[in-house]
């Protein structure tokens, strides 16, 4: 099969289009043929080395960690899904590879692709969605009548953010361009702040959560936006103590990110609001949550461009722009 791979880590490398061997199948595996898949900035990561101490991957490797397509085949022990139906998923951590036309990934992370929407629009919701799901409702336990501030609302995850919110009944405030406010307000931001002009740490106060995921700076920020018992959720960073205990990792990494996440930490502490970092995980039945709230036109995708298969450098290039409004899709087939 023909597969876009990362040769070595390297900030300005590109990926190889390549001919690797068809993905094997377990017992609890089922093999998707991949009509789409989407592009984030956790490929330009992997890519670049930054997770490898966290993410030890071994080279070559196919990167991509969103798709939609077919079943084709399943393995003995699958009785969710037969061949023939159409699937959406995140595939785990150590299985990822969906800039390719083929992948084999346990049946526990897929979910039925929602009737409403294309191949192109499925591929751009796993990873976003979780990673609000996960935020929002499993970490924040996000209620009616609370106050949340999503930051980067035009991007990916908080376009998807932005709607989960409002549907769970939160205010919600964002951050975005000018050139972006209508399209966040239209996802239902009650409260836009233009980054360009003002100082959201100026301008909100009182909220119940906060989901970062901008820059070191903005998460200090961020704790003066809460109220105090508020929750402070960052999904780039540091990560703490937990999601080293989490993740299993060795006794030096685990004191490695103690120390990089001493002074938030400690400053939550002192404003009396809980801070935790939060790396998403596969989730099928989540995703299957997610996919009953699409086809109730609860949540709609936003696809900012799709890419022919061919262009999946150029794709993974306009990610790291940051202008992409919403989510980048490759057209696999």
């Amino acid at each position: 099969m023909k597969a876009f791979v990362v040769d070595k880590y390297n900030k300005k490398g590109i990926l190889r289009l390549a001919e690797m061997p068809e993905p094997e199948l377990g017992d609890s595996d089922v093999l998707v043929e991949i009509h789409a898949a989407a592009v984030n900035l956790l490929d330009s990561k992997i890519r670049t080395g930054e997770f490898k101490l966290i993410l030890p991957y071994r080279l070559p490797l196919i990167l991509g960690h969103d798709l939609a397509g077919t079943v084709v085949r399943v393995g003995s022990k699958v009785r969710k899904f037969k061949p023939g139906d159409d699937v959406y998923a995140r595939p785990r951590d150590g299985r990822v590879g969906t800039f390719a036309e083929f992948i084999a990934m346990d049946e526990a992370d897929l979910a039925l692709k929602p009737e409403n929407l294309s191949m192109e629009e499925a591929a751009s919701i796993p990873l976003v969605g979780l990673t609000a799901w996960q935020a929002l409702i499993e970490r924040a336990n996000l209620k009616k009548g609370q106050k949340v501030f999503i930051q980067a609302g035009s991007g990916g995850v908080g376009t998807f953010a932005i709607q989960l919110a409002k549907h769970l009944g939160a205010t919600v405030a964002t951050t975005t361009s000018a050139a972006s406010a209508d399209l966040v307000k239209g996802l239902g931001a009650d409260v836009v702040v233009d980054y360009r002009k003002d100082d959201f740490e100026k301008v909100l106060s009182g909220y119940d959560v906060v989901l970062n995921s901008q820059d070191a700076k903005t998460l200090e920020k961020s704790l003066n936006v809460l109220k105090p018992g508020g929750k402070l959720i960052s999904i780039s960073g540091p990560p703490d103590p937990e999601f080293a205990r989490e993740k299993g990792l060795n006794l030096v990494l685990r004191l490695i990110l103690r120390f990089l996440s001493r002074a938030i930490r400690a400053k939550a502490k002192r404003r009396g609001v809980k801070f935790s970092f939060l790396f998403m995980r596969a989730q099928g039945d989540q995703l299957s949550k997610i996919t009953s709230f699409i086809e109730s036109g609860a949540i709609r995708p936003v696809v900012d461009r799709v890419f022919p298969f061919e262009a999946t450098n150029e794709a993974l290039a306009y990610v790291e722009t940051g202008r992409a409004k919403g989510k980048v899709v490759i057209k696999v087939r």
